[in-house]
């Protein structure tokens, strides 16, 4: 009877432990909700129905070794900060800048996309070839995003007509509405060459940007911030950015330029 109750006894602790484990596994697979517009190409946009594009394969990939269910919150950008404040999302995945500003109020990853803040014009439009050349001229720029603050913060921004959209700049550019866009260079460069438009870039990048995930500067919010950024890290080693990389720009913008 002794022996019987040992077993008995111990069998019922190796139940609790392994449902103990399973409820820890429970707890560690989280949902982590990314807002994204839907509506720059390359980065993220929407075909067919299917959202896709580069910071969707990322946030996939991050999901895969951490086990969290990847849930994509597509919203206007200039509203993607609001949803973010308020609790709506748990991050942000479209392309977004590190800034003084922003670090002075979230906790960003490590920078996981080197590129530069690009001037685009109409093929043929040989009186821009840089930022110096904005002065008198319209220039689209998507509402809220970083290219706008650099845009105002200009030597001339006094001079330029800034007219800001939610989405598809290009647009105006290409059918002669304004005279130039600004738009990362990678990007730029996947819009002309997959789109068709007549659009040529304006002279070199004007500054360097680097782009990271956001997130509340709070107890939770920095617990995700190191989940996701372990897991960026792994992606970086394992050659895995790199391929996500090439296949949508046909180069490699996850390392930091030498």
């Amino acid at each position: 009877m002794k022996r019987l109750h040992r077993l008995n006894t111990l069998l019922a602790a190796l139940s609790l432990s392994v449902a103990s484990g399973f409820a820890a596994a429970q707890a560690q697979a989280d949902t982590l909700r990314v807002g994204m517009s839907g509506g720059y190409f390359p980065f993220t946009f929407v075909e067919r129905n299917e959202l896709k594009g580069f910071e969707v394969d990322v946030l996939n990939a991050v999901g895969e070794i951490t086990g969290d269910d990847i849930e994509f919150v597509t919203a206007s950008f200039s509203g993607l900060a609001g949803m973010l404040d308020s609790g709506r999302i748990d991050t942000i995945a479209n392309q977004i800048t590190i800034t003084p500003e922003r670090e002075a109020k979230y906790v960003f990853t490590a920078p996981y996309v080197y590129d530069g803040a690009q001037v685009v014009v109409r093929a043929g439009n040989d009186t821009i070839n840089g930022v110096e050349d904005l002065s008198g001229k319209t220039v689209a720029v998507n509402l809220g995003s970083n290219y706008e603050q650099l845009l105002r913060e200009l030597p001339n921004a006094d001079e330029i007509d800034i007219r800001t959209y939610e989405s598809n700049v290009e647009q105006d550019v290409a059918l002669g509405r304004t005279n130039a866009f600004i738009m990362d260079r990678v990007s730029a460069t996947q819009v002309i060459k997959e789109r068709g438009l007549p659009l040529e870039l304006a002279g070199q990048p004007f500054t360097v940007i680097e782009n990271a995930l956001p997130f509340r500067d709070d107890e939770a919010g920095n617990a995700q911030r190191d989940r996701v950024d372990a897991a960026l890290a792994e992606l970086r080693d394992n050659g895995t950015l790199r391929e996500i990389s090439e296949k949508w720009f046909d180069t490699d913008i996850t390392q930091q330029p030498e």
